[in-house]
């Protein structure tokens, strides 16, 4: 897949096809939960948005706590994937959905627990990914 950036500013990142997203992808496929996949893919994204996301209505400290380790898990695969801070990450690239929704559980969690400024980065750091909330949440 060549992708060919027609606008100033780094290049989009595309996390691997393979590695703890599409672990965890495969054993929930298989059936198993998002709680019970985590032990074989603790670093996978989007195991921890899964959570995150169910935990938003009841408990939203938990989310918070679960939307944070997702985000973490995915800046660092981002990193290695040679992201520098800044440019598009396509939420169209399954592999990058992870991360996505963990980021934007994240902004949810903060909103509900009162911490607006960090609820404000995170939706800013979905628009400078060049997506939205709107799309990562059709993604659920």
């Amino acid at each position: 897949m060549t992708h060919q950036n027609l606008l100033p500013g780094p290049d989009p990142t595309f996390l691997p096809a393979e590695g703890p997203d599409a672990t965890a992808r495969a054993a929930l496929a298989a059936g198993t939960s998002p709680r019970a996949a985590v032990p074989s893919a603790p670093a996978a994204s989007l195991l921890w948005a899964l959570l995150a996301e169910e935990a938003l209505g009841t408990d939203p400290v938990a989310g918070y706590a679960y939307a944070r380790t997702g985000y973490h898990r995915g800046l660092d695969a981002l990193r290695r994937s040679g992201w520098r801070g800044q440019g598009p990450i396509p939420a169209g690239h399954v592999p990058n959905q992870g991360f996505l929704r963990a980021l934007l559980a994240l902004a949810e969690a903060a909103a509900a627990i009162g911490e607006t400024e960090e609820a404000d980065r995170c939706q800013q750091f979905l628009r400078d990914s060049g997506t939205s909330a709107a799309e990562v949440a059709a993604l659920r």
